[in-house]
């Protein structure tokens, strides 16, 4: 059961509960009014990057009294897959079971809807069934076509190779930042169009964002009174999953519009019996609370066997535990089908977890090993077995640094890991964007013609490239230091503590992307000879033609390969009290198989 706050004042993400609506995953908090607010999403990436504001404004609204239900779409987040004829028709129905979840258990009177972008565009066409007093609207698009246009120049941007290339789209389908939309929903979508409606959705609209001004004359015109105002943090709250502020002007607006003249109800609300088990073929799923405020999935195989691994899946920046592109939801299925449980759980400051003590962002914070130490404390509760944990990026890092810290962990495997320890008053932001324009930017990009057009067109500055080549090469000059300073720093280098972790029949698997920056920060640090595979006490996997983020679903079945392989090893090695065996690699001309270095490989 999640912690529950009474007092108004101290309303956070924590005061709500989970709920189940069918196999849709969502969280309600209760209210004083017969008013009941549900928020509608939008969908992909740009959710994902949203998903701790989105949060954060149900709890707001909540404490100003406003029954509030946010919830994941079919296929996204924690919820079940998406199985409907197209994510549009499924979305539209979710909505209408949100608002009778609404009506029904939590004894609403009034309906709010709350869309953000694609959300708001499908919260307005359901709205159109009538039964909906209020309405927020924050930059929707007018058509399905106008997304699907914009979402498409996004992909060309956001999901590229390490060569700087986009990423390969599957014919007649759309992918961006991991997340997919089959044939079937790009034509749902391209039916999609505001302008045609010949009613207005709700009595009162609130419409904030740009370009809205022909959708709101055309709702005025249908009889609604309409709102109208800008929404000037829309870029970074859908765009900027690391930095972006929380839009505090914004979203005061709405909580305001959202509870004005809400009457108190003459009946206490009404609390929903909270989520059970959601499960699917061979997975059952439940949410945890541990921990000071901790929140994350326990996902269990169908049939439990005694002694089953574990696998703690660490977020990867600041996503959610569902992760990029629901990349860890889905693992976490598939390995349960397999046979081995996880927990994918947020760290305090991420997705639905409590805010850090400092206030400082959680991101490459080395105290976030605490919160995977009460994760184990948890485990410890509620599973048998050997535990391993799993991270990507930065969850690499607290990955390692969690293994180690806690001697219950068995192993880890790091995915495009690219700093084992940080200096104290590391500027993480100039650190992380600098990492990332050296990997594809600029100099990348230089060998493409198109990228030579434009700069001498002037649609890319020279000063632009100077900046860009002259923060490429400070990125290079610290790696150079950074291997310079394990020699003469005072205190364990990461070769010391890896053979440490070794002796204490640890061990780990790292895999990269080929060219991935990070390859370099392993070279300094362990070096690049034919003992790095027996250091590590895995071989090194390269994932040849793969993304920093892994976004293909052919990189996805070589991870879950890999992670099986150390599971399984863990399982094995506990059974018998003996190190895990090693990972056995498959060979690269298989479509699942890992690029290894030959040299690396054990004997």
């Amino acid at each position: 059961m999640l912690v529950d706050r009474t007092d108004p004042a101290a309303v956070t993400t924590l005061s709500a509960q989970p709920v189940l609506l069918g196999d849709l995953f969502g969280w309600f908090t209760p209210g004083s009014s017969g008013r009941g607010v549900l928020l509608c999403g939008t969908f992909g990436i740009e959710q994902l990057n949203a998903y701790r504001a989105w949060g954060r404004l149900a709890a707001r609204i909540a404490g100003a009294g406003c029954p509030t239900l946010r919830f994941d779409y079919a296929g996204e987040g924690d919820s079940g897959e998406h199985a409907g004829p197209d994510r549009v028709t499924e979305a539209l129905a979710a909505i209408d079971r949100g608002i009778r979840f609404l009506r029904a258990e939590a004894g609403a009177e009034e309906i709010v809807l709350v869309g953000l972008r694609l959300g708001a565009t499908l919260a307005a066409r359901a709205a159109e069934a009538g039964g909906v007093d209020r309405l927020v609207l924050l930059a929707p698009f007018v058509s399905g076509q106008a997304y699907l246009r914009e979402m498409t120049l996004q992909a060309r941007l956001i999901d590229r190779l390490p060569d700087g290339t986009p990423l390969p789209q599957e014919p007649g389908a759309l992918s961006l930042g991991g997340f997919q939309l089959d044939p079937a929903t790009i034509a749902a979508l391209g039916a999609l169009d505001l302008a045609t409606t010949a009613r207005a959705p709700a009595p009162e609209i609130l419409l904030l964002g740009p370009k809205t001004a022909a959708l709101a004359d055309r709702y005025r015109t249908l009889g609604a009174a309409v709102t109208t105002g800008a929404f000037p943090e829309l870029a970074p709250l859908v765009s900027d999953p690391l930095f972006a502020p929380y839009p505090e002007r914004t979203f005061e607006a709405v909580c305001a519009f959202a509870a004005a003249g809400a009457a108190p109800s003459p009946a206490p609300c009404r609390r929903p019996a909270p989520a059970g088990t959601l499960a699917g073929t061979g997975w059952r799923e439940s949410v945890q609370a541990f921990g000071s405020g901790l929140v994350g999935v326990l996902c269990r195989p169908e049939t439990r066997q005694p002694g089953t691994p574990t696998v703690i899946v660490v977020n990867s920046g600041l996503n959610a535990r569902s992760g990029y592109g629901r990349q860890t939801t889905a693992l976490a299925r598939r390995l349960a089908a397999t046979g081995i449980a996880s927990l994918r759980f947020d760290p305090r400051g991420i997705g639905d977890s409590a805010d850090r003590d400092d206030d400082r962002s959680p991101f490459y914070a080395p105290d976030a090993v605490t919160d995977v130490r009460a994760a184990l404390d948890h485990l410890a509760e509620v599973q048998d077995g050997p535990v391993v944990i799993l991270g990507t990026c930065s969850g690499a890092y607290l990955a390692f640094n969690a293994l180690c810290a806690d001697e219950r962990l068995r192993a880890a495997v790091l995915v495009n890991l690219y700093c084992f320890d940080l200096k104290p008053g590391t500027d993480i932001e100039t650190m992380v964007r600098d990492t990332f324009r050296h990997g594809q930017g600029y100099l990348a990009r230089a060998r493409q013609r198109g990228s030579w057009q434009r700069i001498l067109s002037g649609e890319i500055r020279l000063a632009q490239v100077a900046g860009a080549i002259r923060r490429d090469g400070s990125a290079l000059l610290g790696r150079c230091i950074a291997r310079l300073s394990r020699l003469v720093l005072v205190g364990e280098s990461t070769g010391r503590r890896v053979a440490r972790l070794r002796r204490r029949g640890a061990r780990i698997a790292m895999v990269y992307s080929a060219d991935d920056p990070g390859l370099a920060t392993l070279r300094a640090h362990l070096g690049a000879s034919t003992r790095v595979g027996r250091r590590l006490g895995y071989p090194v996997a390269l994932l040849d033609g793969a993304d920093h983020n892994l976004s293909r679903p052919a990189d996805h079945d070589r991870l879950l390969t890999i992670v099986q392989e150390v599971a399984h090893d863990a399982a094995r090695a506990d059974r018998a009290g003996a190190a895990p065996a090693r990972l056995r690699a498959v060979p690269a001309r298989e479509p699942n198989g890992l690029l290894l270095r030959p040299s690396e490989t054990l004997p």
